[in-house]
C-alpha cells in the first residue's frame, strides 16, 4: 500500500495563495513515489487578491478552498475534515498564501498568528510523529509552533540570489536552529520529523527548485 500524505493548499497563485509550480511538483513527485495525495485548504476567505500581472491588492474577494480547488483539479477536501489517523504524513507548499492565508507572518513576522485549523493540523502530526515537509515561506509555521526544531529556508544572508534570507533570522528569533541549504538541498530534523527546502526563497531555475522539491517529499516519504 501507498502512503496517504496530506497537501495543505493556501489558495492558488505565488503573492496571494499556494505558489503554482511547487504544488504540482509535489504532486508530481508524489505520485513518482506511488503515494497517495489527499489535498486540503481551509474554507475561509483569502487576507486579499493580487492581480499578478500588476503584482498589486484588488478589491475582490476569493475563498481558499475554491481557489486551491484549481491546483487540485476539483478534487479537494475543507481542512477542518482532516483526520490524521488515516494519514501517513504532511506537507504544506509555500507561496505568500501560507503567510497571509493560513498565518498572519506576512503582517506580524515573528509575532504572528496561525490559523486554529492549520495549527491543530500541524500539532495532531506532530504529536503522532508523522513527518511533516515544508517547503519555501511555510517553513515559519513550524518555528512558530515547535520551538528549538531545526529547518532551512535557505540561506541568512541576503543577496540577489537569496532575496528573502531575513525570514532565517526571524526564525532563529523564534528559538529555532537555521541551517544554510542550497536550493537542491534539504534538512531533515530527525527528532521533529521535519523536512524542509528552500524552494523559490531562492532566485534559481525552475528546474533546481523541482529537484529540492523531490528530494524532500522522497524524504518525508520515506520517513512516513
Amino acid at each position: 500500500m501507498g502512503k496517504r500524505v496530506a497537501v495543505v493548499l493556501a489558495g492558488c497563485g505565488v503573492y496571494d495563495g499556494s505558489e503554482i509550480h511547487e504544488s504540482s511538483a509535489v504532486l508530481v513527485h508524489l505520485s513518482r513515489e506511488g503515494a497517495e495525495a489527499e489535498v486540503y485548504a481551509p474554507d475561509v476567505d483569502q487576507m486579499h487578491v493580487v492581480d499578478h500581472v500588476k503584482g498589486q491588492p484588488t478589491q475582490e474577494k476569493r475563498n481558499v478552498l475554491v481557489e486551491s480547488a484549481r491546483i487540485a483539479r476539483g478534487n479537494i477536501k475543507d481542512l477542518a475534515k482532516l483526520d490524521v489517523k488515516g494519514l501517513d504524513a504532511l506537507i504544506i507548499p509555500g507561496g505568500f498564501g501560507v503567510a497571509k492565508n493560513l498565518s498572519t507572518w506576512a503582517t506580524q513576522g515573528k509575532n504572528c498568528i496561525i490559523s486554529k485549523e492549520v495549527e491543530d493540523v500541524l500539532k495532531a502530526f506532530h504529536a503522532a510523529k508523522k513527518p511533516i515537509g515544508l517547503c519555501c515561506i511555510s517553513p515559519v509555521l513550524a518555528a512558530k509552533l515547535f520551538p528549538g526544531c531545526e529547518l532551512t529556508v535557505g540561506h541568512d544572508t541576503e543577496c540577489e540570489k537569496w532575496p528573502y534570507a531575513k525570514t532565517a533570522e526571524t526564525m532563529k528569533e523564534l528559538g529555532c536552529k537555521h541551517v544554510n541549504k542550497h536550493v537542491t538541498e534539504i534538512h531533515v530534523d530527525v527528532k521533529n520529523k521535519l523536512v524542509t527546502t528552500s524552494a523559490f526563497m531562492c532566485n534559481a531555475p525552475i528546474h533546481e527548485i523541482y529537484d529540492g522539491i523531490g528530494k524532500m517529499v522522497r524524504e518525508v516519504v520515506r520517513l512516513a
